[in-house]
């Protein structure tokens, strides 16, 4: 994916520019509703399909272990089809995906939702690389509304679960509504066939940064970050409830950390595309998260919602700066593209064994304590990751390394 002009392919073609940001946050709206929506609906959807609780958990574990695997083969994908087209297959995969989970067969419900997974996963690692090529020049306004929709399409799909159900009495109604939104977006994505400077390369070129350190800190700060989050999200519930809230006030707790990011989301790329390197956002991340952690560790019914409210930021603040790494520290799309892969595949795999580590530290030790000092302490490492990732440095192929030892 090329783009010959620093001004982007809609230089001086506003409503085609517009039509491509309306277009690519569809596309990010599509990537966590359809699967979190399934989160509200846990006892319909068990009873439907005559699960156990830890069957159920597979429809929530293994589109991360998707993202893990598939992430890694889009930049080869994208030296065969251009990455207009992945969008649009993407988008339909999705819709396939979410359909199949409606089913009363839980054989097919486990092939909708590795469909699902393994079709986000692809738009995960795409979106960044058509930011670079839509529009170089605006990557922090335009990260960081992606960021937003990202958390706003969770957000909805967790929102809009509970009143569907009673409004339709159906637990499918909330769920379909993920699996025809898709096949709408496509219908912006079909003009973006015909952008000329940003497609499949004439002559394909294999981006490899396996042996970049940059590429390296800015994947284990995807990765810690997600960890962070989906440990959280999925244990504070329990957390707050066995040290004394009720579940209103835990429920409650919990939804801030979604919430409270949304304004973060936007700001962070945006700051960190104007400064020359971004270690003041990676520190100050790190502060808000690490005492959101230590307030859960010291004393969690003391002040909830504040401490919620901080993990909120971090984990907000700290997928925004990973988006941006991955726009700010490659040189063309075809980088932003590679980074993105290696970043999202590691990532999303170490983000896999969050939750369960968590909950066996949970298990054997009868509390959490040892859990949060685990946080505690990967925090200080996804710290020294985003030090070195904050570096204004661009990430250098392993063929253009090698190149340049042979000089």
């Amino acid at each position: 994916m090329t783009t010959s002009s620093p001004y982007g392919p809609f230089a001086g073609r506003p409503v085609i520019a517009l039509l491509a940001s309306v277009a690519l946050m569809l596309a990010a709206a599509n990537l966590r509703g359809g699967l979190v929506v399934v989160g509200p609906l846990v006892m319909e959807i068990r009873a439907a399909l005559d699960i156990s609780a830890s069957a159920f958990s597979m429809l929530t574990t293994l589109p991360l272990l998707c993202f893990g695997i598939m992430s890694i083969c889009v930049p080869w994908l994208t030296r065969r089809w251009a990455p207009q087209w992945l969008s649009i297959v993407g988008l339909m995969v999705i819709s396939l995906g979410v359909g199949l989970r409606l089913v009363d067969n839980y054989a097919l419900v486990i092939l909708g939702t590795l469909l699902l997974g393994s079709a986000i996963a692809v738009l995960n690692v795409l979106i960044p690389g058509l930011v670079k090529a839509f529009f170089p020049h605006r990557v922090g306004l335009m990260t960081g509304l992606y960021s937003v929709t990202l958390s706003a399409g969770a957000g909805l799909g967790v929102y809009l679960a509970i009143p569907l159900l009673e409004q339709f009495d159906n637990w499918r109604v909330p769920v379909a509504m993920w699996a025809v939104f898709p096949l709408l977006c496509i219908l912006f994505w079909l003009p973006m066939i015909r952008v000329k400077g940003v497609g499949r390369p004439a002559n394909p070129i294999r981006v490899s940064l396996w042996r970049d350190k940059l590429a390296w800190s800015i994947t284990f700060y995807m990765g810690l970050q997600s960890f962070y989050f989906y440990s959280m999200a999925t244990w504070l519930p329990k957390i707050l409830l066995e040290s004394g809230l009720n579940a209103h006030e835990a429920g409650t707790a919990t939804a801030l950390i979604n919430l409270v990011s949304i304004p973060f989301n936007l700001l962070v790329p945006i700051f960190a595309a104007k400064m020359t390197n971004q270690r003041l956002l990676v520190l100050g991340t790190f502060v808000v998260s690490f005492t959101g952690i230590a307030g859960v560790w010291w004393q969690p019914t003391a002040a909830p919602l504040l401490w919620a409210s901080l993990i909120g930021v971090g984990c907000g603040s700290a997928l925004s700066l990973a988006l941006s790494f991955f726009v700010l520290r490659a040189s063309n799309t075809a980088q932003a593209t590679a980074l993105s892969a290696m970043a999202q595949s590691i990532g999303y795999l170490l983000a896999a064994f969050g939750p369960v580590s968590l909950g066996l530290m949970r298990d054997i030790n009868g509390h959490w304590q040892w859990a949060l000092v685990l946080l505690l302490a990967l925090q200080v490492g996804q710290l020294i990751a985003g030090w070195y990732a904050a570096r204004p440095l661009n990430v250098t192929p392993d063929q253009d390394r090698k190149h340049s030892r042979q000089r």
